[in-house]
This record gives C-alpha cells, structure tokens and sequence, in this order.
C-alpha cells in the first residue's frame, strides 16, 4: 500500500478515507452476523433432513422385511425422472429450495408380485425425495458457509487492515504537520530575533560638523 504525500491535502483524503470505512464496517459486520444466523439454521434443516432419511430407512427395514426375500427382483422398480429446483436470496447468498421431484415406478403387475410391493414402492419414492432433499440441504450450508467466510474475510479487511492503516497515516501526517509548523514558527522566532539585534547594533562612526 502506498504511502499518502505528507500534506492537508492528504491529510483531508485519509480522513475522509476513515470516515467511510467506520459508516461501513457495521453494516459489513450486522450482514455477517445474519448470515452466521442462517448458516446455523441451515445446518439444523440438513441434520433434520438427515436424521428424517435415517428413520425412513428404519422404517423400512422394520415394517418391510419381506422387500429382502431373494426371489424377488425390486431392483430398478424407482427411480427419479426430474428434480424441481428454485433459487432464493438469503442475505445476498443464492440457496437451492427443493420443489418438487418426479419418480417413475415400473409397471408391476399383482400377479407377478406380491400385495406389499406397493408398500415398499411408497417407501423407495419417499426415500428418494428425502435424499434430494438432504444433497440440497448440504448444498445450502455449502453456499452459506462460503457467503460467510467472504463476508468475514471483508470485515477483517476493514477492521484489522484498513482502518487501522489510515489512522496510522493520519497520525503520521498530522505529527509530521505539527512538527513543520513548530519549526516554521522557530525559525520565524529567530528570524525576528535576528533582525531586532541587527537594528540595535552600534552606529557608524559621527560625521564632523561643517563650520
């Protein structure tokens, strides 16, 4: 960073410098602390997200043992067509937000498979929206932890560079100002001094009256 000219002018420009950077810095740091807020949401929506596929696979395995039996071929019975993705601005970080998800299921017919097949595809359509579900929600803190880690990285700009180096130049300039304004009014003094001893110095030497 470049040194400012030791002058009013600069004196004026690093002042005005400071002035801007301190209105700024917390609106910076009030965006930062909101973000962290919803970062912090985020992360219980996707552990919430988490935890509801864990149950649903639970359940499963609880309520539909049957869906093991090896004679029985479930193999691609579902599987997800399209995923409906919006976007929406938190705090300036644009987040996914699930709207919908499309799932085909393999005609079956029931005489070539048992009555509780249409348990289980109820169960594998759930299974797959739950786990789109839980990659948009990772999704999310991803962004917001990005969003969160600029923001921050702006603030320690302000806070721990910036306004710290302009009060430093303010300081110097204005130390530098005072020093050469006493030693202009030092040397005015001696100055002064100097040409009051010279109008008091002995005259020269007294002409002779004319006759």
């Amino acid at each position: 960073m470049a040194k400012p000219a030791l002058n009013k002018a600069s004196l004026n420009r690093e002042r005005g410098k400071l002035k801007t950077y301190e209105r700024f810095l917390p609106s910076l740091d009030l965006k930062r602390k909101q973000l962290l807020a919803e970062l912090a949401k985020a992360r219980r929506e996707l552990d919430e997200a988490e935890a509801e596929a864990e149950r649903l696979i639970q359940e499963a395995g609880e309520s539909l043992p049957m869906a093991a039996h090896e004679g029985i071929d479930l193999s691609g019975l579902v599987r997800v067509t399209g995923v409906h993705l919006e976007e929406e601005n938190r705090m300036g970080a644009r987040l996914p937000v699930l709207k919908g998800v499309d799932c085909h299921v393999e005609p079956y017919g029931l005489m070539s498979k048992p009555a509780w097949v249409d348990g289980v595809v109820a169960t594998l359509k759930q299974l797959a929206e739950q786990r789109l579900a839980v990659q948009v929600a990772a999704e999310r803190v991803e962004r917001l932890r990005f969003a969160v880690r600029k923001i921050t990285q702006r603030v320690n700009l302000f806070d721990k560079v910036l306004i710290p180096n302009t009060k430093k130049n303010i300081k110097t300039i204005e130390i530098y100002l005072s020093d050469t304004e006493r030693a202009a009014v030092v040397r005015a003094k001696i100055a002064k001094q100097k040409h009051e001893k010279a109008g008091k110095g002995p005259r020269g030497p007294i002409e002779e009256g004319r006759p």
